[in-house]
């Protein structure tokens, strides 16, 4: 097997491969900087490549490897990290240490940080390689990749069209086959958004399952890490990975065990929540109706559900969006510097004061409330992922409007941050395609993702309905075809 072949497996199947000695971790890592820094800069994904750390990790891993097949460990379970030489690349939002972060913004002068990030010290353990950092808008606001001092995240499957947000520039490496998975994080539909638009697995754990910890706090708990993979068997192992508590957790979660085999209820949510009156492309509406008539298939029972909650009362995150914008550490003398978007975004920050905010947090918390009330009859909803199929570069981000980019970034993405409000699980899967046209007008095929969510705690519930379908409906012959 060529390293080129070895570069599109999926990073359960890449592990073995080196495992196996079909390859060095030091071969892979050649080629995949060899394909960052090509196709990776065509659908901007990285900001930062860090060759010499990622060399330094490789060739550990290199030696681990050789370690073990001296002394016949290769094969025992548990003898060697799970993704010994794996290349896998970490958002911009979350610190390496001595790998230059500026978390997408011209306000922040890029900075050399002491420590690893929590997640990032279990991406270490499990084997992983640090290539890089990937691109994400700034602070992590908006739901398109397209930072002023950062590469613009393209979908590969059109590069006129963008990968979304906030984990673009993951979501492009992964979907480009850079790397097979990539790190990324989700405080309103940043993992799943991106996986969407990139025809991708995009998992948002339950909240507190995967931790902040040791140096990150929860804030309002809207915020969690995650992954980017291409196969379902990776989102579920890299879970497992990162749902690791450290001490002083304010969230905790426990996994409750996936049913055995059980017929499901599933609640087909076609009506968009918290943007009422947000048209919906016929493909979005066609491939959940799809996936609900695959799952009555596979022998679930699907009903169709209203909203949970009035579209108003999603003011609560949007007060709480706002204040967190404001919290970044900006001084006062580079505020000039941020996007218009993130200067609206804190001026509403700032005009939340102490009483609305608790207000806010208080109806965030009775919301997840009766969303449970309300999704009581139901184990899982199923919906599009987004409103659209992948917008146009530059169509989403207005700087001379901030509040009509704002609110065309919640018409877009009508479902994904009730997952965030309520704490559940909820993930997207890449089972649909569109017919789009580019701005010359050639018709080119985009992909299109369904979402399913599931109670707190059900991330392996959700799992396993995810991978029966993928079983059912594979999407692993398709990739895209860069020019």
């Amino acid at each position: 097997m060529s390293v080129s072949e070895l570069l599109d497996l999926d990073a359960t199947a890449l592990a073995r491969s080196l495992r196996a000695g079909d390859a060095s971790p030091a071969d892979v890592l050649d080629a995949t900087l060899d394909a960052a820094e090509h196709v990776g800069a065509a659908v901007g994904a990285f900001t930062t490549l860090a060759p010499d750390l990622a060399r330094t990790q490789a060739l550990a891993a290199e030696a681990a490897l050789v370690a073990a097949r001296r002394d016949g460990t290769v094969d025992e379970p548990g003898a060697l990290p799970p993704f010994l030489g794996v290349p896998c690349p970490v958002k911009d939002l979350t610190t390496v240490a001595g790998v230059p972060m500026r978390a997408g913004s011209a306000a922040i002068d890029p900075f050399l940080p002491p420590d690893d990030d929590g997640v990032v010290t279990l991406l270490r353990a499990a084997g992983t390689v640090m290539l890089g950092k990937t691109s994400t808008p700034e602070l992590g606001l908006p739901c398109y990749t397209e930072p002023d001092v950062g590469p613009t995240a393209r979908t590969p499957w059109d590069l006129a069209r963008s990968a979304g947000g906030s984990s673009g520039g993951a979501a492009a490496a992964v979907a480009a086959r850079v790397v097979p998975v990539a790190h990324g994080s989700d405080g309103g539909g940043s993992l799943r958004i991106p996986a969407s638009a990139c025809g991708l697995v995009g998992l948002k754990p339950s909240r507190g399952l995967v931790s902040p910890g040791p140096y990150g706090v929860d804030g309002a708990g809207l915020a969690t890490h995650g992954v980017l993979t291409r196969t379902v068997r990776d989102a579920a192992a890299f879970l497992d990975v990162l749902a690791h508590p450290w001490p002083g957790d304010a969230f905790t979660a426990r996994r409750r065990a996936a049913p055995s085999g059980r017929p499901l209820r599933v609640g087909l949510l076609l009506d968009p929540v918290i943007a009422a009156d947000a048209p919906v492309h016929p493909a979005c509406a066609g491939v959940a109706r799809a996936t609900a008539a695959l799952l009555g298939e596979l022998g679930h029972d699907v009903v169709e559900i209203p909203p949970p909650f009035a579209a108003e009362r999603w003011d609560a995150f949007a007060a709480l969006w706002s204040v967190g914008a404001l919290q970044a550490p900006v001084p006062p003398d580079r505020e000039h510097l941020l996007v218009p978007l993130t200067r609206w975004l804190r001026e509403r920050g700032r005009a939340v004061s102490g009483l609305a905010y608790a207000t806010a947090l208080a109806e965030v918390q009775r919301l997840a409330r009766d969303v449970a009330a309300a999704w009581e009859g139901v184990d899982v909803v199923l919906s599009p992922t987004l409103a659209q199929p992948p917008a146009l570069v530059g169509s989403q981000r207005l700087d001379d409007d901030p509040a009509g980019d704002f609110a065309a970034q919640t018409a877009f993405t009508p479902w994904t941050s009730v997952w965030n409000l309520t704490g559940r699980p909820a993930i997207s899967l890449p089972l649909g395609e569109a017919r789009v046209a580019d701005p010359g007008h050639a018709q080119r095929t985009v992909p299109v993702g369904v979402m399913l969510g599931a109670g707190h705690g059900d991330d392996a519930l959700l799992l396993d309905l995810a991978a029966r379908l993928e079983e059912a409906a594979p999407w692993s012959d398709r990739r895209p075809v860069l020019p």
